[in-house]
């Protein structure tokens, strides 16, 4: 018998569990250490239908926790670089890149279409909270990435809705900016580590630098995936 993509993950959800992540819409707004990770988790789990959102290209500081991030891939596009990678996993995989900054004035169209699932693996507060704000008012279940980076302990990973997050800053900041948003279908993963190393730079924008492993971050990633075939499945 000819062997599959499926074949490994049939036995844990079943063919209908199969025929679900086949017909399963899921967006993913962020490549980088966490979305990549995303990404990666959902089209070898056989999810049929992606949209992938990143306006960042590929530096040489990415490539010490970043999945798509290569020698080969430094300079270019992370949504275009994401749906090749898709496309070498599983070549029936309908798959779709934009390039574009996520913002009020583009967030109406990076959720354009009929979509089951919104995955956030965006790490600046304003845009997060733009896109999960206009996927719930959409009525779309949200998976969210809390701060990832400034941690070295795996033991101290989440799982929890928004309201019930603690201790992470991010996650701090964005229950603010949502007070007003029913997020009870916003599923975040986070880390109870104190942060507690210095933030000591920032680029050429303003923005903090910080520190990051490439353990956390994977995790952080292939954890939001794995809820995300859970809820498609069922199991």
């Amino acid at each position: 018998m000819t062997e599959t993509i499926y074949d490994r993950t049939r036995i844990l959800v079943g063919d209908e569990g199969i025929e679900k992540l086949r017909r399963a819409r899921v967006i993913v707004c962020g490549c980088g250490a966490v979305g990549g990770y995303v990404i990666e988790g959902l089209v070898r789990a056989g999810v049929g239908k992606l949209r992938v959102v990143d306006k960042d290209v590929f530096s040489e500081s990415n490539l010490n926790r970043q999945v798509l991030c290569t020698t080969e891939t430094l300079g270019r596009v992370k949504s275009e670089v994401a749906c090749e990678r898709a496309r070498l996993i599983n070549p029936d995989i309908d798959i779709e890149g934009i390039d574009e900054y996520i913002s009020a004035d583009s967030a109406e169209r990076i959720l354009e279409g009929d979509w089951d699932i919104l995955v956030d693996a965006i790490d600046t507060i304003g845009n997060k909270a733009v896109i999960d704000k206009a996927a719930l008012d959409r009525g779309l279940p949200v998976f969210a990435s809390m701060g990832a980076a400034m941690h070295f302990d795996p033991s101290a990973v989440r799982i929890a809705t928004l309201k019930k997050t603690d201790t992470c800053p991010l996650a701090s900041q964005l229950r603010r900016q949502m007070r007003d948003v029913d997020t009870k279908n916003m599923i975040c993963v986070y880390s109870t580590e104190p942060v507690t190393a210095k933030i000591e730079d920032k680029d050429e924008h303003g923005k903090s630098v910080l520190g990051s492993l490439s353990t956390i971050p994977a995790i952080f990633g292939m954890t939001l995936a794995s809820l995300v075939i859970r809820r498609i499945t069922g199991c």
